[in-house]
């Protein structure tokens, strides 16, 4: 069980989605849709899918997150300063996070609904990462008045396990993480 200050683990969070939002903004919005569409070898994903791959999961966690906050908003205590992650929670997070020289521990297959289409709107890919990023910095700040390891988030693939919100947070940027460093590879073969 790792345990984090809550205002330094939202900062650090918050540090990583900006430079996801900053990669996008300065470097892929103006890209043409060629490079973005083209797949490194056949089966792998293009950098387009693998923003869309990250669009589809936001657009089921951005909205539970946004749950999860407004229902323990409501009936929520004293709220406590240091969040102590769960094992699975901590579990799927490290499953997740590319090691610091962007090699990934495990290669995973995504499931079924996860997975993008091959020929995609680049343009609207692009803009709707973004937006979610931003969204992702929004909730990130509603969340420094929420307690961490009360709010509980269902997971995508079994919405009966509810993870604690500080867990979401990390696994969903380390998951972002992931598949940027692997649209970064498909950009630059």
């Amino acid at each position: 069980m790792t345990i984090y200050l809550c205002s330094e683990l939202i900062e650090t969070l918050q540090q990583q989605t900006e430079q996801h939002i900053q990669l996008a903004i300065s470097q892929w919005q103006n890209k043409p849709a060629a490079p973005f569409n083209s797949q490194p070898q056949p089966g792998s994903w293009s950098a387009a899918q693998c923003l869309e791959h990250l669009n589809i999961y936001g657009r089921y966690y951005l909205p539970a997150i946004e749950n999860a906050i407004a229902k323990v908003i409501k009936v929520q205590g004293k709220r406590s300063n240091i969040f102590k992650s769960g094992w699975l929670g901590n579990y799927f997070t490290n499953l997740m996070k590319p090691a610091a020289d962007g090699s990934l521990k495990k290669k995973m297959k995504a499931p079924a609904n996860a997975r993008p289409q091959p020929a995609l709107n680049t343009t609207a890919v692009i803009a709707e990462f973004i937006d979610q990023q931003e969204k992702l910095l929004q909730l990130l700040e509603k969340a420094k008045s929420v307690d961490l390891n009360k709010a509980r988030v269902p997971i995508s693939i079994a919405k009966f396990i509810r993870l604690k919100l500080g867990d979401v947070f990390m696994f969903l940027i380390a998951h972002n993480q992931r598949h940027i460093l692997q649209a970064e590879r498909a950009l630059n073969l």
